[in-house]
């Protein structure tokens, strides 16, 4: 049976801040998923931080306008909650006032796998928030290229044959196609930069889809910032692919990420549990595992994949980690470079301020230095 997976996933409001949605805004959520009659095989709503993701199963392929409608709808009945409700933020990932067929490019984030439905289907969901599509890089090389973090590299057969990653360079809008092994060199070189390359999807060199994930930057849509981009990310496990143990540890070492308040920090990334609030000590950027079983496109599960007790020493490291680079204040790598930051536009203002006040050197204090001076000593 042939199956779409889509996971669609919006910030519409947050109680107090960027925190978590209300029961109110959930509920509208579900309640306009719950009337889409027959349209869906199944469905998983949750949230990571203020972000709602819609996990869904069907028929109808991949970038589908009547299900990239429901989830708008869905959206849009929680942006309505959210404003009566007076939460922060309300409605701040749709970029348009009317739907146009497909939720990428007007804010929300989407990630969809179409596949021929195996007996025995597992994939896990990885939600972000405050951080970017970029903050996916680092684990999925670990996943599929480094055999340090992965001993199925070496001894399951496909994966040791090597895959092929659709990189995206997000601001020309771009993408490439690079496989292993020959491509490695190259594959890392973009890899360096989250900024602006970013893991799109994994395929076997077969054409086999492993990995999908969320693409789309805000500040680049909207011109100005709305919000960091909380990507979303399905990955398929077991037999042929990286097994579920796999794909989940390699988020055991929380890596520098861009994001945390004002979206204009490097911090580590914290594995939470399913449907955690964002934290209100600087928003450290938080990653959750929705696992999933499906049979007819019938899901089992979630099961969440960050809540047994090794996590929470992965989560104090995390934390130590964050202390640390924020420990450093506003001075650089703690904040991102100004190309970077997502309050440009103050910070703009702040080196307008600088240049107006600055001289040539040679007219320091006032006075004009003479080219011939000489040192009395």
């Amino acid at each position: 049976m042939r199956i779409t997976v889509s996971a669609i996933k919006a910030d519409v409001g947050g109680v107090g801040g960027h925190t978590l949605p209300s029961d109110g805004l959930l509920g509208a959520v579900r309640d306009t998923v719950e009337e889409s009659g027959d349209l869906l095989l199944d469905y998983y709503i949750g949230y990571c931080g203020d972000d709602v993701h819609i996990i869904m199963s069907h028929t109808r392929g991949m970038d589908d306008s009547r299900i990239h409608s429901l989830a708008w709808d869905a959206f849009m009945a929680g942006t309505r909650v959210a404003k009566s409700e007076g939460l922060y933020g309300a409605g701040q990932d749709l970029l348009s006032d009317s739907f146009s067929g497909n939720v990428k490019g007007m804010g929300p984030g989407a990630a969809e796998l179409e596949f021929e439905e195996r007996p025995n289907e597992a994939f896990v969901v990885f939600a972000a928030d405050k951080t970017e599509p970029g903050a996916f890089n680092y684990p999925l090389y670990r996943l599929f290229v480094d055999s340090l973090s992965n001993t199925g590299l070496i001894v399951n057969k496909s994966l040791a044959g090597g895959v092929r990653f659709r990189v995206m360079d997000v601001e020309e809008g771009s993408v490439a196609e690079l496989d292993l092994w020959e491509d490695k060199p190259t594959l890392e070189a973009a890899l360096m930069y989250p900024g602006r390359y970013v893991v799109e999807s994994v395929q076997t060199k077969g054409g086999e889809p492993i990995v999908a994930a969320s693409t789309d930057r805000l500040h680049n849509i909207a011109g100005t910032y709305v919000g960091k981009d909380d990507p979303i990310c399905i990955v398929r496990t077991q037999k042929m692919f990286p097994a579920t143990e796999e794909a989940g540890s390699v988020f055991n070492n929380p890596h520098l990420v861009a994001g945390n308040t004002r979206g204009s920090h490097n911090m580590p990334l914290m594995p939470v549990r399913l449907n955690s609030a964002a934290s209100i000590n600087f928003c450290i950027p938080i990653v959750e595992a929705a696992v999933f079983s499906m049979k007819g496109g019938r899901f089992t599960g979630p099961f969440d994949g960050f809540s047994t007790p090794d996590w929470d020493a992965v989560r104090s490291v995390a934390a130590e980690r964050a202390r640390a680079v924020r420990s450093q204040g506003f001075i650089h790598p703690a904040t991102l470079v100004p190309s970077e930051l997502e309050y440009a536009e103050g910070y703009r203002a702040r080196m307008d301020v600088l240049r107006q006040k600055m001289v040539p050197l040679e007219k320091v204090g006032g006075t004009e230095l003479k080219d011939d001076y000489e040192d009395p000593d």
